[in-house]
């Protein structure tokens, strides 16, 4: 009876006991399963070959980044150097005689005479400036002002009718055109003088009629003192005899009131 009523007193057996039992078993903690367990179960250690492998990343992303870097420096240090030849090369910009484009104007209209080398278009360009002076001087011998210098344009000859057509490009603001005014001598001379301000002239033709043919065109230049375009021609034109001037050109579309010009306006908050 003392046996079987101590046994009766004993504990009774729970699934947890058993569980840690098995535990200590094992040799763990004896923690319960759980995320607590989890957490402090052993794990499986990082190989030498797997820090090799880490370690040639690194050092191959390393050794890509600088290659970039290099590659960059010597990108930009030839470019620096290429502008730098590109400005040796060209120069120093001139001056055109109209104070906005290039010295062109100063030169033969390159559509009736064929393209040059340089010096010889750099020596045409002085001849043609030493020229300008040596009549320059006849004027001043006469006292009298050449035709290009007086505050009107001179008189002997009379525009009969204008054709002008102008192309207009709004991307760039800018426009090109070309113009035929017939024109009446009234006074023998070798000089068509008209008022021409901030343009590039392309190409210059006065011709007399189609069996006649053409005159000569021996140079052309700006004299921005009185906003004019002078052409001066091999010979005189005969008086009593009427002449076709063809001017082909092309300039800017001016922000100013100032020749061919924009603007715009405000219509309900929108610029037109």
């Amino acid at each position: 009876m003392a046996l079987e009523e101590k046994r009766e007193k004993r504990p009774p057996v729970t699934p947890m006991m058993i569980e840690e039992e098995a535990a200590l078993r094992n040799g763990s903690r004896g923690l319960p399963p759980g995320p607590w367990a989890e957490a402090a179960g052993p794990r499986p250690r990082t190989t030498e070959r797997h820090i090799a492998v880490h370690k040639r990343l690194v050092l191959v992303f390393a050794v890509s980044i600088l290659a970039l870097l290099a590659v960059t420096m010597i990108a930009v240090l030839l470019s620096v150097r290429f502008e730098e030849c590109g400005a040796a090369a060209d120069g120093p910009p001139r001056a055109g005689g109209n104070g906005s484009l290039s010295g062109a104007a100063r030169q033969p209209p390159g559509a009736e005479q064929p393209p040059g080398r340089p010096e010889e278009e750099a020596r045409g360009g002085e001849a043609a400036e030493e020229e300008e002076e040596e009549e320059e001087e006849e004027w001043q011998r006469r006292r009298e002002l050449p035709p290009w210098a007086r505050p009107r344009l001179p008189r002997h000859l009379r525009p009969l009718h204008y054709n002008l057509m102008l192309n207009a490009f709004m991307e760039n603001f800018t426009f090109s055109g070309e113009v035929n005014v017939q024109l009446e001598v009234r006074n023998a001379s070798r000089y068509i003088v008209l008022h021409a301000h901030r343009m590039h002239i392309e190409a210059v033709r006065v011709a007399e009629d189609k069996l006649a043919g053409g005159v000569r065109v021996a140079r052309t230049f700006f004299y921005p003192q009185t906003q004019v375009f002078v052409v001066v021609l091999n010979r005189s034109l005969e008086v009593q005899r009427s002449y076709n001037l063809k001017i082909i050109y092309n300039a800017l579309i001016e922000n100013e009131l100032l020749g061919f010009f924009r603007s715009s306006y405000v219509l309900h908050g929108e610029r037109r």
